[in-house]
């Protein structure tokens, strides 16, 4: 059965939110849908793209730079891509893309619901936390939510694990948890933590300082104490963790003999590779596309504008065939409802080459000796392939499949598959730092694009909040003021020979100014937390911590050549754009140039 995919979408947009997802493993035919999500985030010091011509204000539109139009058209700065490192398209032969949170924009409130309650099943199931039945007699972790954010605590609370439920908007992308002390931290880019969290309980400034700012050497947070949440898939692993550890602090009794924060985190590691290696999640997803994964009309045209400038388009995902053929497909239509019946794989089409079950980021190291397989579309088989690349084809395959769809392999099988000698010449299109972008620039010079959905919304309330950040510059200049000239008196008080009334004048006015100073820094401080809880109330901006660039910000700017809030904003660009970055300043030039 075909189905209009557009009213679909609009009947799903007008229903009501869907029943909690943990009915959806007993019952897979809920067919309600949650509005779409929108998160929050963005850099500083990188300059806007804008076109010289201009474009359409939403890629959701299914229109493109291409499409012909009348009237003069501008990018909305929601939409438009940021420029890092000069980047010529003209030089570019070859555009790749990542599908999972690149193409494939899924909705974190269902989606990522999904997972979550996923996870806590194979948790019960699998790894004998307590059920419902065994936490009768425990204050579980919604009392401590309760209490933690204020609320009043209720009595007698009995909601155990298969009950918590997943606040998709609590967790932001860039954060690191600290495995052995059961923390979530938020550094800037010199790795000071500036934001710290136990559980969900806001660590004070001194056991910040006792945890992380006493030691002889620096701490690298890197594995295997710490792990980064730089991918959207990471936001219910970093949630159902926080949680966890608010309920073996409160209900030691409660978890498993030996368990300590390290051993949570390992398990709920365990349980979602569990959930994607039974294949739930997935089947989940393929039965009802829309539900999980936001619909973009742009998609096609920028696929086909992109092979129309004389550029090759490739596919490399992670995700297997089955998996791959049911998003795409969803996503360039028309979509197959019945999985059962066979889909048509008219979206490869677009792509010269898909390789998928990439094990990305391995697939970027040229010295992995992973075999390539070439898929047969209809059956799913595998071939071996790689004796075949660039050789007649062989008479069992079929010739529309021809060097077209293969899993495995590394990335000098993609170059000989695409006849490309030179790693510069290749664009690709990701959403995980580590995954997609750092990997293919750091080992391959790869050019890169990072899809940051929530950018589009931080920008929004970036633009809104000039006043402030002109305040703050403000305040911090009055604050550097005060003190230089409490430092002056000081001196003076210390060493110069001063009458008793000179010294009692001095010591007056230090007082007055020292009174002022801590003024105007409760003034500052409280004008800064303000503003930053109107991107976020917990994490603040993505991109700051304080008036320094995040962690997260520091590898955008380091390993993504372009960066944008949605894949298809890159089709709102000419095909051969020259993208040029805005001029790099040291801390001296913003005084002497007045910036």
């Amino acid at each position: 059965m075909l189905i209009s995919r557009r009213p679909l979408a609009a009947a799903l947009r007008l229903s009501p939110l869907s029943p909690p997802l943990l009915l959806f493993f007993a019952s897979a035919s809920s067919s309600s849908s949650s509005p779409a999500a929108a998160t929050s985030s963005s850099p500083r010091g990188c300059s806007a793209v804008r076109m010289d011509s201009g474009a359409i204000e939403q890629a959701s539109t299914g229109s493109i730079w291409s499409t012909p139009s009348a009237e003069p058209r501008s990018i909305s700065i929601g939409k438009e891509v940021f420029c890092n490192r000069s980047l010529n398209m003209r030089n570019i032969t070859a555009v790749g893309f990542d599908m999972d949170y690149t193409l494939a924009q899924y909705k974190p409130e269902t989606f990522e619901a999904l997972a979550y309650h996923g996870t806590i099943e194979k948790l019960v199931k699998d790894l004998d936390y307590p059920e419902e039945d065994e936490c009768k007699d425990c204050v579980c972790i919604f009392a401590v939510l309760h209490t933690t954010r204020g609320m009043p605590l209720v009595d007698d609370l009995e909601i155990a694990l298969l009950t918590w439920e997943f606040d998709w908007k609590y967790m932001v992308r860039g954060l690191v948890l600290d495995k052995k002390r059961g923390n979530v931290l938020k550094m800037d880019r010199h790795k000071y933590v500036k934001v710290a969290y136990h559980g969900f309980r806001e660590l004070a400034k001194e056991e910040k300082t006792a945890a992380y700012g006493s030691t002889l050497i620096r701490d690298s947070f890197d594995e295997p104490d710490y792990t980064l949440i730089d991918t959207l898939f990471s936001l219910g692993e970093a949630y159902l963790f926080a949680q966890l550890v608010d309920f073996m602090d409160s209900n030691p009794g409660k978890v498993p003999a030996g368990t300590d924060y390290p051993r949570m985190y390992r398990d709920v590691r365990s349980a979602i590779d569990l959930c994607h290696r039974d294949g739930t999640l997935k089947k989940m997803v393929a039965e009802d596309p829309a539900r999980y994964i936001n619909e973009d009309l742009a998609i096609v045209p920028m696929l086909e504008m992109i092979r129309k400038s004389g550029r090759s388009t490739f596919l490399v995902t992670n995700s297997l065939w089955d998996y791959t053929d049911v998003v795409m497909n969803y996503l360039c239509g028309p979509y197959t409802s019945d999985v059962g019946s066979g889909l048509n794989h008219k979206w490869l089409e677009y792509f010269d080459v898909v390789i998928t079950g990439s094990s990305k980021p391995g697939f970027f190291h040229d010295d992995n000796r992973a075999g390539l397989f070439e898929v047969e579309p209809d059956s799913g088989k595998l071939l071996n392939a790689d004796i075949q690349i660039g050789s007649p084809r062989s008479s069992h395959q079929h010739s529309k499949s021809l060097h077209k769809v293969y899993q495995g392999g590394n990335v000098g099988h993609l170059h000989r598959l695409l006849s490309i000698a030179s790693s510069s010449q290749i664009l690709y299109v990701g959403d995980h730092i580590y995954g997609d972008i750092l990997r293919s620039k750091k080992v391959l010079g790869w050019r890169t694009m990072l899809v940051i959905p929530e950018l589009e919304h931080e920008v929004k309330l970036l633009s809104e909040s000039k006043a402030t950040r002109k305040e703050l510059r403000h305040l911090r200049m009055e604050r550097d003021a005060i003190e230089d000239r409490v430092h002056r008196l000081e001196w003076s008080l210390k060493f110069e020979d001063l009458a008793e009334n000179q010294r009692e004048n001095l010591l007056s006015e230090r007082d007055n100014l020292l009174q002022k100073r801590e003024h105007v820094r409760r003034l500052h401080q409280e004008t800064q937390r303000q503003h930053h809880q109107k991107f976020h109330n917990v994490w603040g901006q993505l991109m700051k911590t304080g008036f320094q660039n995040s962690r997260f910000a520091h590898q955008v700017e380091r390993f993504a050549c372009l960066y944008s809030s949605q894949v298809t904003n890159f089709g709102l660009y000419s095909p051969n754009k020259y993208y040029r970055p805005s001029e790099d300043y040291m801390p001296h030039e913003f005084d002497v140039l007045g910036l």
